[in-house]
């Protein structure tokens, strides 16, 4: 019989990987042309009105498509519910000292909102709880490193701004921030939680703003959310507005192909694409699909490093102070834990060469699983549940807690020293 934890990895992969093996990749008998998949794959509109009208994971945003709504999803330790919820300032519910004044605000994706745990088992919150002061956490499943960056610059001309910005970079989020629509790429996971939670009630993946390439300039533009209001939404329902939106998506289109999901690629296309990016890729020959994943790399890559440029400017104009930390578990950690070479290199050289204040997670587990002796599975189940559980976020949290305590200024109250004089604890007591 299948343990719980591996219902859970498996339940849970749907979400981190898009186009998973069991419900994302086809056999060469299977494929069907891009056509026919965006025609076979569009929401009904059951989706959209639970999405848009009942309590759900996500809520409409009409700028980034969707941001955290309030839910319990079925995919927590042990097989529990987990309590996900907002505030109404649209960051994810926190506890610890939620009254004092906040100086860290941080977006980014699922691993920044802490899918699969409780609001008070983020890693925000553990370090909350260490600082003495609070955390925001504006992350949510998803989105791409564009989308967060969108998030990150609407959010910080509010009065919940703050001084201190923590851009986390996860998995395949350079890839995101090309796609008009991520829906195409989760329809695997859709079919499974519209069994498992209810229809609708996990839906996302919607249109949103992105970035992509000019390919008469060669240039990456910035792309609004091509639909903005609620009522909009529902022309995602129409198989042949969403063929004729998205037919001229690159992106989409390589992603689909390389996972063996469409057997039709436009070559003239990538040419034009692999030129602008000064690439020498081999588009000729049978074996073209390993070429579309590289060059899709090369073409997430270029826009991650765009818009870290952007969220650099964006901080330096606005008197903020920016951190990146960049992670990706089962695409890098792994392959470094098994002796082999990370296919990030290019962002890591990136950061370097800018004098980025950055945070190398998969070098933090690579340091972490020398002192086990353990494969590296049984080492991933000491954190892991899919995204981190409880103690994955508590370990998240203490291991970057040195570099936090480093940049602040002034050091929070926990780290004054031994100078400190006598603390006021009125402002400590909830009930004083």
């Amino acid at each position: 019989m299948e343990t719980r934890i591996n219902i859970i990895l498996r339940t849970t992969l749907f979400l981190l990987f898009a186009c998973s093996l069991a419900f994302g990749q086809t056999t060469e008998k299977e494929q069907m042309s891009f056509k026919e998949y965006i025609r076979e794959s569009v929401p009904t509109r059951k989706e959209i009105d639970v999405f848009l009208n009942e309590m759900s994971w996500a809520q409409f945003d009409r700028d980034v498509g969707y941001i955290l709504g309030n839910y319990m999803p079925h995919d927590g330790l042990d097989k529990s519910f987990t309590l996900s919820t907002v505030q109404s300032n649209g960051a994810r519910t926190s506890f610890m000292y939620k009254g004092r004044p906040c100086r860290i605000n941080t977006y980014g994706d699922s691993f920044t909102q802490c899918h699969q745990v409780n609001d008070g088992e983020t890693w925000q919150e553990y370090l909350a709880a260490h600082l003495g002061e609070p955390v925001r956490n504006f992350g949510m499943g998803g989105l791409g490193v564009y989308q967060a960056y969108r998030r990150m610059i609407r959010e910080e001309k509010t009065d919940h701004d703050a001084k201190y910005i923590i851009l986390y970079i996860w998995g395949d989020d350079h890839i995101r921030s090309l796609l008009r629509c991520r829906y195409m790429l989760i329809k695997g996971w859709n079919q499974q939680t519209n069994r498992t939670e209810g229809i609708g009630k996990m839906f996302h993946g919607n249109f949103w703003s992105n970035v992509e390439m000019d390919f008469e300039t060669g240039k990456l533009v910035e792309k609004d959310n091509l639909l903005q209001s609620r009522q909009s939404l529902y022309k995602m329902t129409d198989p042949d507005w969403m063929y004729e939106t998205l037919k001229s998506d690159l992106a989409l289109q390589m992603y689909l192909y390389k996972n063996n999901q469409i057997n039709d690629i436009p070559i003239q296309a990538l040419k034009r694409l692999s030129k602008h990016l000064g690439g020498q890729l081999n588009f000729d020959g049978k074996n073209l699909r390993p070429s579309v994943a590289a060059l899709l790399d090369e073409y997430a890559f270029e826009a991650t490093k765009y818009i870290l440029d952007k969220a650099d400017e964006f901080a330096s104009a606005n008197n903020k102070e920016l951190m990146v930390v960049i992670f990706d578990p089962y695409r890098v950690t792994r392959q470094l834990l098994q002796g082999g070479k990370r296919y990030d290199r290019e962002i890591i050289d990136f950061l370097n060469e800018n004098d980025t204040n950055y945070i190398d997670m998969n070098l933090v587990h690579v340091e972490d699983f020398k002192s086990f002796n353990l494969s590296i599975d049984d080492y991933f189940k000491r954190y892991f549940i899919g995204h981190y559980s409880p103690a994955g976020n508590l370990f998240f949290a203490y291991s970057i807690k040195d570099r936090i305590v480093e940049w602040l200024n002034p050091k929070p109250i926990t780290y004054k020293g031994s100078t400190r004089k006598m603390i006021e604890f009125k402002e400590y007591l909830q009930d004083y």
